[in-house]
């Protein structure tokens, strides 16, 4: 990839401005085996600033995803990353009990958060008063774009294939599913569908305006689906209206979860730093503070001498 796209994309974006970060941030969540944890990060700087609730991938915790997280508050947002009881941190692994139940815990977290804003800013010195809490996306990596998916509107299917509770939630207006898993058939693995319900979900109902983001190299262990699993979220919601698919991107997109970390099988540095471009712009375009930044970042990506990837909008 040339960097040229990157200084490109910079021009649409602006620079970064020096950014605050605070942790743990501890959350009432009554009845929960361990206490909430959430990291807030925000810049220094800045009034009327968009909120990004950030769910974490399975394992990790509200340390991981400095690539994208302190960019985004760099760039105009404050960032709320929770620490779902799935990290391992806590050690509930799939033999433990509460671990069937943890699915529903990831997104009461989420909501949890946004019930308790005050709170979260009041633990960020000099944040009190230049939140907007108006402009609200959820975001998630993994298993945590679908626990995001949930409060864009997303569904789960029971074993009968009906339609589940509605948990999706009114504060949220926008969202970005990097790698999130896809529509569930007899193609996903025993494994899989003995334990993880979430993994059957129905898109039709999610409305909320959607950016996904897929690798097509990225090959799941949870179902004989190729990468294009990774962007049902797309080919099936009414609100996802765009894809941002990467080339040879696997899982990690190139490194999200942080620069030089195990999981991360396709480690490119400038992979990540298009993503954290690209996601910036829709933020900025989605939540209503730059209303071109989206359209020009897209059209300057797609028009690349030497891309590595293809938004595709509708």
């Amino acid at each position: 990839m040339s960097s040229s796209i990157v200084g490109t994309l910079d021009d649409v974006v602006g620079a970064g401005t020096p950014v605050v970060s605070v942790a743990p941030v501890g959350l009432t969540a009554p009845g929960r085996p361990v206490p909430l944890e959430v990291r807030v990060s925000a810049p220094v700087t800045g009034t009327n600033l968009p909120v990004v609730l950030f769910s974490h991938g399975n394992g990790w915790n509200l340390d991981g995803y400095a690539p994208l997280t302190a960019f985004w508050a760099s760039r105009g947002f404050v960032v709320i990353q929770p620490t779902h009881l799935d990290s391992r941190r806590n050690g509930f692994g799939f033999d433990h009990p509460v671990f069937p139940t943890i699915w529903t815990e990831r997104i009461a977290d989420l909501t949890r958060t946004l019930d308790q804003l005050d709170t979260v800013e009041a633990a960020v010195p000099g944040l009190a008063g230049r939140v907007d809490r108006s402009r609200v996306a959820a975001t998630g990596h993994s298993w945590g774009g679908q626990t995001a998916q949930a409060l864009l509107g997303a569904r789960i299917l029971d074993e009968a294939g009906r339609v589940g509770e509605d948990l999706s939630d009114g504060r949220v207006g926008a969202g970005i599913l990097f790698a999130a898993t896809g529509v569930a058939g007899d193609d996903l693995h025993p494994f899989a569908q003995e334990n993880f319900p979430f993994m059957h979900p129905s898109f039709q109902e999610l409305t909320t305006p959607t950016l996904v983001v897929a690798g097509d190299q990225d090959q799941s262990m949870m179902s004989s689906r190729g990468p294009d699993w990774f962007t049902d979220a797309y080919r099936f919601s009414p609100g996802a209206t765009d894809l941002l698919t990467l080339h040879g991107a696997e899982h990690a997109l190139g490194g999200i979860v942080g620069y030089e970390v195990a999981e991360t099988t396709d480690e490119d540095p400038e992979r990540v730093a298009v993503v954290q471009r690209l996601s910036t712009a829709y933020l900025r375009t989605a939540l209503h503070v730059e209303g071109n930044s989206w359209p020009a970042a897209r059209g300057a990506f797609n028009a690349s001498a030497a891309p590595i990837g293809l938004v595709e909008s509708r």
